[in-house]
């Protein structure tokens, strides 16, 4: 019994620890100015898990962001966090992504699997269908802005994993790794309206 007390407690002041230094790195990012993004907020729900919303402005067309977004086999090069995609299957407008990912406050592999549908005016909406999360939402919504060689997007994400990690320490770490996601896309928006 004591052997479990003293793991439980070592356990609970890595995560603390884990917490203070993840604190410290968002609070260095923001004095660099970190985000491209005109707004970003990230917050835990009362109900559990934690919800992120955007506006991000990209210099290409819909078009290309749309694209991007619905490349499903390559969502994985959008991120930083460790990906694959299992499978991809698209019926009915719908397309069913399998992934697997592995992430460094949730140990081992984790499955999710979602369904997204593209909007009429532009942009995608993707729901869990299965996985190991107990929620997971999440939307882009599309408009060109200026002469239509930019966009702007309106970004929302809830995601709620089967996890011991404390939503906070989620929500810390899902701000940073949200601005590096609109960063990557960034980039391949411009790379990709180059050609």
């Amino acid at each position: 019994m004591s052997g479990r007390r003293t793991g439980a407690a070592w356990t609970l002041l890595a995560l603390i620890a884990f917490e203070l230094l993840l604190s410290v790195a968002v609070i260095g990012a923001a004095v660099s100015g970190g985000a491209e993004t005109e707004r970003l907020e990230v917050a835990v729900e009362p109900q559990g898990g934690v919800r992120a919303t955007a506006q991000v402005l990209f210099p290409a067309t819909s078009a290309v962001i749309q694209s991007l977004l619905t490349d499903y086999q390559h969502w994985p090069e959008l991120f930083e966090v460790r990906m694959k995609v299992v499978q991809v299957l698209v019926r009915d407008g719908v397309a069913t992504v399998d992934l697997r990912i592995e992430h460094p406050l949730m140990p081992g592999e984790r499955k999710l699997v979602t369904a997204s549908t593209i909007l009429p005016n532009g942009g995608l909406v993707t729901d869990l269908t299965g996985g190991d999360f107990k929620r997971y939402h999440r939307v882009w919504k599309l408009q060109s802005i200026g002469e239509g060689t930019q966009t702007r997007a309106d970004f929302e994400l809830v995601v709620e994993p089967h996890t011991f990690v404390p939503d906070r320490i989620i929500a810390i770490v899902m701000r940073q790794e949200l601005e590096t996601h609109f960063r990557i896309v960034k980039q391949k928006a411009l790379e990709q309206a180059k050609r």
